[in-house]
Protein backbone atom coordinates (compact mmCIF):
# COMPACT_ATOMS: atom_id res chain seq x y z
CA UNK A 1 0.00 0.00 0.00
CA UNK A 2 1.31 3.21 -0.91
CA UNK A 3 1.23 6.46 2.02
CA UNK A 4 -0.72 8.24 -0.20
CA UNK A 5 -3.78 5.23 0.51
CA UNK A 6 -3.32 7.09 3.96
CA UNK A 7 -2.90 10.41 3.75
CA UNK A 8 -5.73 11.15 1.22
CA UNK A 9 -8.02 10.59 4.23
CA UNK A 10 -6.19 13.24 6.51
CA UNK A 11 -9.42 15.38 7.71
CA UNK A 12 -7.21 18.71 6.88
CA UNK A 13 -3.85 17.77 5.06
CA UNK A 14 -1.69 20.35 5.28
CA UNK A 15 1.71 19.83 4.48
CA UNK A 16 3.38 19.55 8.04
CA UNK A 17 0.42 16.74 8.61
CA UNK A 18 1.27 14.65 5.07
CA UNK A 19 4.63 15.30 6.14
CA UNK A 20 4.50 13.53 9.21
CA UNK A 21 2.85 10.43 8.12
CA UNK A 22 4.88 10.54 5.51
CA UNK A 23 7.85 10.36 7.20
CA UNK A 24 6.33 7.50 10.50
CA UNK A 25 5.75 5.25 6.93
CA UNK A 26 9.19 5.87 5.85
CA UNK A 27 10.33 5.14 9.22
CA UNK A 28 8.27 1.97 9.91
CA UNK A 29 9.50 0.34 6.08
CA UNK A 30 13.07 0.92 7.14
CA UNK A 31 12.68 -0.54 10.54
CA UNK A 32 10.27 -3.38 9.48
CA UNK A 33 12.54 -4.75 6.27
CA UNK A 34 12.93 -7.61 4.85
CA UNK A 35 10.51 -9.07 7.71
CA UNK A 36 7.44 -10.94 6.70
CA UNK A 37 3.97 -12.10 7.85
CA UNK A 38 2.52 -15.70 8.38
CA UNK A 39 0.79 -14.79 4.82
CA UNK A 40 4.39 -14.07 3.26
CA UNK A 41 3.76 -10.88 1.93
CA UNK A 42 5.83 -8.02 3.95
CA UNK A 43 5.25 -6.96 7.39
CA UNK A 44 4.84 -3.56 6.15
CA UNK A 45 1.62 -4.06 4.70
CA UNK A 46 -0.20 -5.19 8.35
CA UNK A 47 1.19 -1.14 9.56
CA UNK A 48 -0.23 0.16 6.57
CA UNK A 49 -3.50 -1.31 6.74
CA UNK A 50 -3.75 -0.08 10.31
CA UNK A 51 -2.72 3.49 9.24
CA UNK A 52 -5.23 3.43 6.95
CA UNK A 53 -8.33 2.17 9.37
CA UNK A 54 -7.21 5.03 11.71
CA UNK A 55 -7.21 7.51 8.42
CA UNK A 56 -10.65 6.46 7.86
CA UNK A 57 -12.24 7.08 11.13
CA UNK A 58 -10.42 10.11 10.92
CA UNK A 59 -8.21 10.10 13.22
CA UNK A 60 -5.48 12.69 13.26
CA UNK A 61 -1.57 11.96 11.84
CA UNK A 62 0.11 12.03 15.04
CA UNK A 63 -2.47 8.87 15.92
CA UNK A 64 -1.72 7.69 12.50
CA UNK A 65 1.80 7.82 12.61
CA UNK A 66 1.87 5.86 15.98
CA UNK A 67 -0.47 3.13 14.51
CA UNK A 68 2.60 2.80 11.69
CA UNK A 69 4.88 2.95 14.32
CA UNK A 70 3.34 0.55 17.08
CA UNK A 71 5.15 -2.48 16.21
CA UNK A 72 8.90 -1.26 16.08
CA UNK A 73 9.95 -1.10 19.69
CA UNK A 74 8.60 -4.64 20.48
CA UNK A 75 9.68 -6.55 17.15
CA UNK A 76 12.98 -4.15 16.07
CA UNK A 77 15.89 -2.84 16.62
CA UNK A 78 14.38 0.36 17.04
CA UNK A 79 14.27 1.99 20.81
CA UNK A 80 12.30 4.53 22.71
CA UNK A 81 14.55 6.98 22.36
CA UNK A 82 15.10 6.64 18.52
CA UNK A 83 10.86 7.49 18.71
CA UNK A 84 11.38 10.40 21.03
CA UNK A 85 14.24 11.66 18.76
CA UNK A 86 12.22 11.84 15.37
CA UNK A 87 8.80 12.07 16.45
CA UNK A 88 8.82 13.13 19.73
CA UNK A 89 7.31 11.97 23.22
CA UNK A 90 3.56 12.11 22.40
CA UNK A 91 3.99 9.80 19.85
CA UNK A 92 6.11 7.80 21.61
CA UNK A 93 3.67 7.61 24.48
CA UNK A 94 0.86 5.95 22.14
CA UNK A 95 3.67 3.42 20.63
CA UNK A 96 4.65 2.48 24.27
CA UNK A 97 1.07 2.42 25.43
CA UNK A 98 0.23 0.06 22.64
CA UNK A 99 3.52 -1.87 22.92
CA UNK A 100 2.60 -2.13 26.52
CA UNK A 101 -0.87 -4.04 25.24
CA UNK A 102 0.86 -6.64 23.27
CA UNK A 103 3.73 -7.56 25.57
CA UNK A 104 1.04 -10.32 27.01
CA UNK A 105 0.20 -13.07 24.82
CA UNK A 106 -3.24 -15.02 25.96
CA UNK A 107 -2.64 -18.43 26.69
CA UNK A 108 -3.97 -18.77 29.74
CA UNK A 109 -6.90 -17.36 31.81
CA UNK A 110 -4.19 -15.61 34.50
CA UNK A 111 -2.75 -13.88 31.41
CA UNK A 112 -5.59 -13.34 29.90
CA UNK A 113 -7.53 -11.70 32.62
CA UNK A 114 -4.00 -9.59 33.16
CA UNK A 115 -3.96 -8.59 29.56
CA UNK A 116 -7.55 -7.06 29.91
CA UNK A 117 -6.59 -4.97 33.13
CA UNK A 118 -3.48 -4.08 31.15
CA UNK A 119 -5.81 -2.60 28.40
CA UNK A 120 -7.96 -0.31 30.47
CA UNK A 121 -4.86 0.88 33.17
CA UNK A 122 -3.49 2.05 29.67
CA UNK A 123 -6.32 3.74 28.11
CA UNK A 124 -7.19 5.29 31.22
CA UNK A 125 -4.39 7.41 30.30
CA UNK A 126 -5.52 8.12 26.48
CA UNK A 127 -8.24 6.86 25.05
CA UNK A 128 -6.05 6.87 21.46
CA UNK A 129 -3.87 3.61 22.30
CA UNK A 130 -7.04 1.42 22.43
CA UNK A 131 -8.27 3.32 19.26
CA UNK A 132 -4.90 2.22 17.59
CA UNK A 133 -4.67 -1.44 19.12
CA UNK A 134 -8.86 -2.08 17.59
CA UNK A 135 -7.19 -0.80 14.22
CA UNK A 136 -4.45 -3.55 14.82
CA UNK A 137 -6.79 -6.49 15.98
CA UNK A 138 -8.98 -5.33 13.48
CA UNK A 139 -6.51 -5.98 10.85
CA UNK A 140 -5.11 -9.19 12.64
CA UNK A 141 -8.70 -10.53 12.07
CA UNK A 142 -9.28 -9.92 8.78
CA UNK A 143 -5.87 -11.82 7.98
CA UNK A 144 -6.19 -14.65 10.36
CA UNK A 145 -6.67 -17.50 7.99
CA UNK A 146 -3.20 -17.47 7.83
CA UNK A 147 -2.24 -17.73 11.33
CA UNK A 148 -1.53 -21.16 12.77
CA UNK A 149 -4.54 -23.16 13.79
CA UNK A 150 -3.90 -23.65 16.96
CA UNK A 151 -3.54 -20.02 17.41
CA UNK A 152 -6.60 -19.38 15.73
CA UNK A 153 -9.09 -20.02 18.35
CA UNK A 154 -7.21 -18.25 20.73
CA UNK A 155 -7.03 -14.80 19.03
CA UNK A 156 -10.61 -14.73 17.54
CA UNK A 157 -12.56 -15.94 21.72
CA UNK A 158 -9.94 -13.04 23.21
CA UNK A 159 -11.72 -10.78 19.96
CA UNK A 160 -14.64 -11.51 21.34
CA UNK A 161 -14.38 -11.44 25.00
CA UNK A 162 -12.71 -8.18 25.00
CA UNK A 163 -12.73 -6.50 21.63
CA UNK A 164 -15.71 -6.74 20.57
CA UNK A 165 -17.14 -5.88 24.02
CA UNK A 166 -15.02 -2.59 24.25
CA UNK A 167 -15.82 -1.45 20.66
CA UNK A 168 -19.28 -1.81 21.10
CA UNK A 169 -19.02 0.03 25.18
CA UNK A 170 -17.04 3.01 22.82
CA UNK A 171 -19.68 3.10 20.29
CA UNK A 172 -17.80 1.69 17.07
CA UNK A 173 -20.54 -0.17 15.48
CA UNK A 174 -18.57 -0.87 12.40
CA UNK A 175 -15.61 -2.42 14.02
CA UNK A 176 -17.46 -4.31 16.23
CA UNK A 177 -19.88 -5.90 13.38
CA UNK A 178 -16.84 -6.73 11.73
CA UNK A 179 -14.60 -8.18 14.36
CA UNK A 180 -17.84 -10.12 15.72
CA UNK A 181 -18.36 -11.98 12.30
CA UNK A 182 -14.38 -12.18 11.79
CA UNK A 183 -14.40 -14.08 15.04
CA UNK A 184 -17.51 -16.22 14.61
CA UNK A 185 -16.95 -18.57 12.35
CA UNK A 186 -13.53 -19.45 14.27
CA UNK A 187 -15.18 -19.70 17.79
CA UNK A 188 -18.24 -21.49 16.51
CA UNK A 189 -17.89 -23.01 13.32
CA UNK A 190 -20.95 -25.14 13.26
CA UNK A 191 -23.17 -22.45 14.66
CA UNK A 192 -21.69 -20.47 12.36
CA UNK A 193 -22.53 -22.60 9.25
CA UNK A 194 -26.23 -22.97 10.35
CA UNK A 195 -26.74 -19.77 10.93
CA UNK A 196 -25.09 -18.94 7.22
CA UNK A 197 -27.29 -21.71 5.54
CA UNK A 198 -30.30 -20.16 7.59
CA UNK A 199 -29.42 -16.39 6.09
CA UNK A 200 -29.03 -17.91 2.62
CA UNK A 201 -32.08 -19.88 2.28
CA UNK A 202 -34.44 -17.14 3.54
CA UNK A 203 -33.06 -14.25 2.03
CA UNK A 204 -32.14 -15.32 -1.40
CA UNK A 205 -31.50 -12.35 -3.76
CA UNK A 206 -31.84 -10.24 -1.56
CA UNK A 207 -29.49 -7.13 -2.86
CA UNK A 208 -31.93 -7.48 -6.34
CA UNK A 209 -34.89 -7.30 -3.54
CA UNK A 210 -33.31 -3.85 -1.64
CA UNK A 211 -31.95 -2.30 -4.92
CA UNK A 212 -35.08 -2.44 -6.39
CA UNK A 213 -37.04 -0.99 -2.98
CA UNK A 214 -34.43 1.10 -2.48
CA UNK A 215 -34.80 3.04 -6.07
CA UNK A 216 -38.91 3.60 -4.93
CA UNK A 217 -37.62 5.22 -1.93
CA UNK A 218 -35.34 7.49 -3.68
CA UNK A 219 -37.96 8.72 -6.05
CA UNK A 220 -40.46 8.60 -3.39
CA UNK A 221 -38.04 10.86 -0.91
CA UNK A 222 -37.15 13.46 -4.52
CA UNK A 223 -40.96 14.07 -5.10
CA UNK A 224 -41.32 15.00 -1.68
CA UNK A 225 -38.81 17.57 -2.24
CA UNK A 226 -36.09 15.91 0.39
CA UNK A 227 -33.27 16.43 -1.93
CA UNK A 228 -30.24 15.70 -0.16
CA UNK A 229 -30.27 12.19 1.41
CA UNK A 230 -27.84 9.08 0.88
CA UNK A 231 -29.28 5.71 0.89
CA UNK A 232 -27.91 2.23 1.55
CA UNK A 233 -28.34 -1.63 2.13
CA UNK A 234 -27.38 -4.50 4.21
CA UNK A 235 -28.19 -8.01 5.23
CA UNK A 236 -27.80 -8.89 8.69
CA UNK A 237 -24.55 -9.39 10.08
CA UNK A 238 -23.77 -13.39 10.96
CA UNK A 239 -23.07 -13.14 14.82
CA UNK A 240 -25.86 -10.75 15.60
CA UNK A 241 -28.25 -12.80 13.87
CA UNK A 242 -26.85 -15.61 15.84
CA UNK A 243 -27.78 -14.29 19.23
CA UNK A 244 -31.05 -12.75 17.81
CA UNK A 245 -31.91 -16.79 16.58
CA UNK A 246 -30.84 -17.98 20.26
CA UNK A 247 -33.61 -15.85 21.58
CA UNK A 248 -36.23 -17.03 19.20
CA UNK A 249 -35.99 -20.99 19.51
CA UNK A 250 -33.67 -20.72 15.74
CA UNK A 251 -36.96 -19.43 13.98
CA UNK A 252 -35.65 -16.57 11.32
CA UNK A 253 -39.07 -15.96 10.51
CA UNK A 254 -39.48 -14.01 13.87
CA UNK A 255 -36.45 -12.13 12.75
CA UNK A 256 -37.54 -9.05 11.52
CA UNK A 257 -34.38 -7.00 10.65
CA UNK A 258 -32.75 -9.30 8.17
CA UNK A 259 -32.68 -7.22 5.78
CA UNK A 260 -31.82 -2.89 6.47
CA UNK A 261 -32.14 -0.08 4.32
CA UNK A 262 -30.44 3.35 5.97
CA UNK A 263 -31.27 6.79 5.30
CA UNK A 264 -28.62 10.06 5.98
CA UNK A 265 -29.83 13.28 5.76
CA UNK A 266 -28.75 16.76 6.63
CA UNK A 267 -30.79 17.12 9.54
CA UNK A 268 -33.13 16.30 12.76
CA UNK A 269 -36.02 17.72 11.35
CA UNK A 270 -35.04 16.14 7.79
CA UNK A 271 -35.20 12.73 9.57
CA UNK A 272 -38.47 12.97 11.23
CA UNK A 273 -39.55 14.04 7.73
CA UNK A 274 -37.90 11.26 6.12
CA UNK A 275 -39.72 8.83 8.54
CA UNK A 276 -43.23 10.53 8.06
CA UNK A 277 -42.55 9.90 3.90
CA UNK A 278 -41.30 6.32 4.53
CA UNK A 279 -44.81 5.39 6.46
CA UNK A 280 -46.68 6.85 3.76
CA UNK A 281 -44.98 4.98 1.28
CA UNK A 282 -45.07 1.67 2.98
CA UNK A 283 -46.80 0.07 5.69
CA UNK A 284 -45.00 0.18 9.17
CA UNK A 285 -45.15 -3.11 11.75
CA UNK A 286 -46.98 -1.88 14.90
CA UNK A 287 -44.53 -1.43 17.93
CA UNK A 288 -41.37 -2.02 15.96
CA UNK A 289 -41.03 1.88 15.73
CA UNK A 290 -37.77 3.26 18.30
CA UNK A 291 -36.43 6.37 18.68
CA UNK A 292 -33.11 6.14 19.20
CA UNK A 293 -32.61 10.00 18.39
CA UNK A 294 -35.17 11.45 21.50
CA UNK A 295 -33.47 8.98 23.45
CA UNK A 296 -30.02 7.71 22.47
CA UNK A 297 -28.70 4.17 23.59
CA UNK A 298 -26.11 4.08 26.18
CA UNK A 299 -23.38 4.13 24.21
CA UNK A 300 -24.37 7.39 22.58
CA UNK A 301 -25.93 5.48 19.78
CA UNK A 302 -28.60 7.95 17.89
CA UNK A 303 -30.71 6.95 15.00
CA UNK A 304 -34.65 6.80 14.49
CA UNK A 305 -35.34 2.60 13.54
CA UNK A 306 -38.90 1.64 11.95
CA UNK A 307 -39.72 -1.79 10.34
CA UNK A 308 -41.76 -1.87 7.42
CA UNK A 309 -43.84 -4.30 4.73
CA UNK A 310 -43.55 -3.28 1.02
CA UNK A 311 -46.06 -4.08 -1.65
CA UNK A 312 -43.62 -6.49 -2.91
CA UNK A 313 -43.45 -8.75 0.48
CA UNK A 314 -40.16 -7.65 1.71
CA UNK A 315 -39.64 -6.99 5.57
CA UNK A 316 -37.27 -5.19 6.11
CA UNK A 317 -36.04 -2.30 9.27
CA UNK A 318 -34.81 1.68 7.88
CA UNK A 319 -32.25 2.88 10.21
CA UNK A 320 -32.81 7.07 9.46
CA UNK A 321 -29.96 9.57 10.83
CA UNK A 322 -28.31 12.56 9.88
CA UNK A 323 -24.47 12.55 8.57
CA UNK A 324 -22.96 13.45 12.29
CA UNK A 325 -24.66 10.50 13.88
CA UNK A 326 -24.10 8.18 11.00
CA UNK A 327 -20.00 8.86 11.83
CA UNK A 328 -20.69 8.36 15.19
CA UNK A 329 -22.61 5.42 14.82
CA UNK A 330 -19.49 3.82 12.53
CA UNK A 331 -16.92 5.30 14.44
CA UNK A 332 -17.86 5.95 18.11
CA UNK A 333 -15.74 7.13 20.27
CA UNK A 334 -13.53 7.84 17.85
CA UNK A 335 -15.39 10.62 15.96
CA UNK A 336 -15.56 12.51 19.15
CA UNK A 337 -11.72 12.95 19.42
CA UNK A 338 -10.74 16.64 18.94
CA UNK A 339 -7.29 17.66 19.20
CA UNK A 340 -4.50 20.05 18.06
CA UNK A 341 -2.04 18.43 16.16
CA UNK A 342 0.49 20.24 16.04
CA UNK A 343 3.86 19.57 13.39
CA UNK A 344 6.03 17.30 14.55
CA UNK A 345 8.95 16.38 12.53
CA UNK A 346 12.59 16.23 12.93
CA UNK A 347 13.86 16.76 16.79
CA UNK A 348 10.62 18.98 18.36
CA UNK A 349 9.40 17.20 20.79
CA UNK A 350 5.60 18.08 21.80
CA UNK A 351 3.44 16.59 23.86
CA UNK A 352 -0.29 17.68 23.53
CA UNK A 353 -2.27 17.63 26.93
CA UNK A 354 -5.09 18.90 26.02
CA UNK A 355 -6.11 16.84 23.05
CA UNK A 356 -9.51 15.38 23.88
CA UNK A 357 -12.91 16.44 23.87
CA UNK A 358 -15.38 13.13 23.96
CA UNK A 359 -18.98 14.21 24.37
CA UNK A 360 -18.54 16.77 26.61
CA UNK A 361 -22.01 16.79 28.02
CA UNK A 362 -21.87 12.74 28.88
CA UNK A 363 -18.19 12.81 30.11
CA UNK A 364 -17.58 15.95 31.86
CA UNK A 365 -17.19 16.26 35.64
CA UNK A 366 -19.61 16.80 37.92
CA UNK A 367 -19.59 19.44 40.34
CA UNK A 368 -22.08 18.82 43.70
CA UNK A 369 -23.45 20.46 46.60
CA UNK A 370 -23.12 19.29 50.39
CA UNK A 371 -19.39 20.16 50.67
CA UNK A 372 -18.08 17.04 48.21
CA UNK A 373 -17.91 19.55 45.20
CA UNK A 374 -14.06 20.33 45.44
CA UNK A 375 -13.14 17.01 46.01
CA UNK A 376 -14.66 15.72 43.49
CA UNK A 377 -13.45 18.69 40.81
CA UNK A 378 -10.13 17.30 41.66
CA UNK A 379 -10.32 13.73 41.16
CA UNK A 380 -9.32 13.54 37.75
CA UNK A 381 -6.42 14.24 35.60
CA UNK A 382 -6.85 16.18 32.17
CA UNK A 383 -6.62 13.44 30.44
CA UNK A 384 -9.12 11.45 32.92
CA UNK A 385 -11.69 13.81 32.84
CA UNK A 386 -11.73 13.36 28.67
CA UNK A 387 -12.48 10.00 28.41
CA UNK A 388 -15.74 8.10 28.98
CA UNK A 389 -16.56 7.30 32.56
CA UNK A 390 -16.38 3.60 32.97
CA UNK A 391 -12.85 3.61 31.36
CA UNK A 392 -11.48 5.86 33.60
CA UNK A 393 -13.24 4.01 36.28
CA UNK A 394 -11.92 0.89 35.63
CA UNK A 395 -8.26 2.47 35.20
CA UNK A 396 -8.57 4.14 38.67
CA UNK A 397 -10.05 0.90 40.45
CA UNK A 398 -7.47 -1.68 39.18
CA UNK A 399 -3.87 0.57 38.71
CA UNK A 400 -2.67 -1.52 41.73
CA UNK A 401 -2.80 -5.23 40.93
CA UNK A 402 -2.20 -5.87 44.35
CA UNK A 403 -5.34 -4.13 45.46
CA UNK A 404 -8.15 -6.77 44.15
CA UNK A 405 -7.81 -10.38 42.37
CA UNK A 406 -7.94 -11.32 39.30
CA UNK A 407 -10.81 -13.11 40.08
CA UNK A 408 -12.24 -9.78 41.72
CA UNK A 409 -11.44 -7.92 38.50
CA UNK A 410 -12.52 -10.11 35.70
CA UNK A 411 -15.63 -10.41 37.53
CA UNK A 412 -16.54 -6.38 37.76
CA UNK A 413 -15.66 -6.30 34.28
CA UNK A 414 -18.22 -8.60 33.29
CA UNK A 415 -21.25 -7.38 35.75
CA UNK A 416 -20.25 -3.25 35.58
CA UNK A 417 -19.13 -2.43 32.50
CA UNK A 418 -20.14 -5.25 29.67
CA UNK A 419 -23.42 -5.54 31.15
CA UNK A 420 -26.44 -3.35 29.98
CA UNK A 421 -26.44 0.11 30.31
CA UNK A 422 -29.16 2.82 31.38
CA UNK A 423 -29.14 6.85 31.53
CA UNK A 424 -29.80 8.86 34.05
CA UNK A 425 -29.59 12.33 34.68
CA UNK A 426 -28.73 14.90 37.64
CA UNK A 427 -31.43 17.79 38.24
CA UNK A 428 -28.86 19.78 36.00
CA UNK A 429 -28.61 17.47 33.22
CA UNK A 430 -26.11 15.70 33.25
CA UNK A 431 -25.29 11.92 32.31
CA UNK A 432 -24.24 9.02 35.02
CA UNK A 433 -23.68 5.70 33.03
CA UNK A 434 -24.80 2.55 35.08
CA UNK A 435 -25.93 -1.48 34.98
CA UNK A 436 -29.64 -2.10 34.94
CA UNK A 437 -30.41 -2.59 37.59
CA UNK A 438 -28.30 0.14 39.41
CA UNK A 439 -30.01 2.20 42.66
CA UNK A 440 -29.52 5.72 43.81
CA UNK A 441 -26.70 4.27 45.65
CA UNK A 442 -25.00 3.66 42.91
CA UNK A 443 -25.74 6.54 40.98
CA UNK A 444 -24.53 8.68 44.44
CA UNK A 445 -20.94 6.64 44.20
CA UNK A 446 -20.89 7.02 40.36
CA UNK A 447 -20.60 11.07 41.46
CA UNK A 448 -18.01 11.06 44.31
CA UNK A 449 -17.13 8.28 47.70
CA UNK A 450 -18.02 11.08 49.44
CA UNK A 451 -21.74 11.45 48.23
CA UNK A 452 -22.37 7.67 48.40
CA UNK A 453 -21.25 7.58 51.95
CA UNK A 454 -23.06 10.44 52.90
CA UNK A 455 -26.26 9.35 51.36
CA UNK A 456 -29.21 9.73 53.49
CA UNK A 457 -32.33 9.87 51.17
CA UNK A 458 -33.06 9.83 47.48
CA UNK A 459 -35.58 11.57 45.26
CA UNK A 460 -36.50 10.04 41.54
CA UNK A 461 -38.37 12.28 39.22
CA UNK A 462 -38.73 14.55 42.34
CA UNK A 463 -40.58 12.12 44.25
CA UNK A 464 -39.19 10.41 47.14
CA UNK A 465 -38.07 6.25 46.56
CA UNK A 466 -36.23 3.95 48.79
CA UNK A 467 -32.08 3.85 48.45
CA UNK A 468 -33.02 0.15 46.76
CA UNK A 469 -35.30 1.55 43.85
CA UNK A 470 -34.17 0.56 40.68
CA UNK A 471 -33.60 3.40 38.33
CA UNK A 472 -34.42 3.40 34.88
CA UNK A 473 -33.81 5.14 31.64
CA UNK A 474 -34.57 8.72 31.99
CA UNK A 475 -34.70 9.19 35.64
CA UNK A 476 -33.94 12.33 36.87
CA UNK A 477 -31.54 11.42 40.76
CA UNK A 478 -31.49 13.66 43.27
CA UNK A 479 -29.16 12.54 46.60
CA UNK A 480 -29.57 14.11 49.62
CA UNK A 481 -26.94 14.07 52.08
CA UNK A 482 -26.07 14.50 55.87
CA UNK A 483 -22.89 14.29 57.59
CA UNK A 484 -23.88 12.09 60.12
CA UNK A 485 -24.97 9.29 57.68
CA UNK A 486 -22.94 6.17 56.89
CA UNK A 487 -23.44 3.30 54.72
CA UNK A 488 -24.59 0.02 55.78
CA UNK A 489 -24.57 -3.65 55.65
CA UNK A 490 -28.41 -3.49 54.07
CA UNK A 491 -26.89 -1.46 51.09
CA UNK A 492 -24.28 -4.70 50.02
CA UNK A 493 -27.70 -6.65 49.31
CA UNK A 494 -28.82 -4.18 46.64
CA UNK A 495 -26.01 -2.14 45.10
CA UNK A 496 -25.06 -3.48 41.42
CA UNK A 497 -22.08 -1.57 40.88
CA UNK A 498 -18.08 -2.79 42.29
CA UNK A 499 -17.39 0.72 42.88
CA UNK A 500 -20.46 1.36 45.26
CA UNK A 501 -19.96 -2.65 46.91
CA UNK A 502 -15.91 -1.91 47.45
CA UNK A 503 -16.43 1.82 49.38
CA UNK A 504 -19.14 0.10 51.14
CA UNK A 505 -17.22 -2.57 52.45
CA UNK A 506 -14.16 0.06 53.15
CA UNK A 507 -16.56 2.19 55.29
CA UNK A 508 -18.22 -0.81 57.46
CA UNK A 509 -14.79 -2.31 58.01
CA UNK A 510 -15.03 -5.21 55.81
CA UNK A 511 -12.63 -3.79 52.76
CA UNK A 512 -9.59 -5.49 51.71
Amino acid sequence: MDVKEITKHLTNRSEEDIKLVEEAFTFAEKAHAGMTRYSGEPYMNHLAAVGKILAEMGMGPRTISAGLLHDTIEDTEVTPEDIKNKFGEEILFLVDGVTKLSSVRYYGSDRHNESLRKLFVATSQDIRVLIIKLADRLHNMQTLQYVPAEKQLRIARETLEIYVAVAHRLGMGKIRKELEDLSFAYVYPEEYKRVKQLLESKTGKSNELLEKERKILQKRLFDAKLLDFNTSYRVKGLFSLYHKLKRKDWDIDGVYDLLAMRVVVNTVEDCYRALGIIHELWRPLPGRMKDYIAFPKPNGYKSIHTTVTTPNGVIMEIQIRTRKMHHEAEFGVASHITYKDHTVSGNTSSHSAKFMSLIPSLFRPFTWKNGAEDHFQTRTTPHQDKIPRWISQIGNMYTNKEKSSTDDFIEDIKKDFFSNRIFVFTPKGDVVDLPVGATPVDFAYAIHSEIGDHTAGAKVNKKLVQLETELRNGDIVEIETKKTAKPTKKWLNFVKTSMARKHIKTAIGEGD
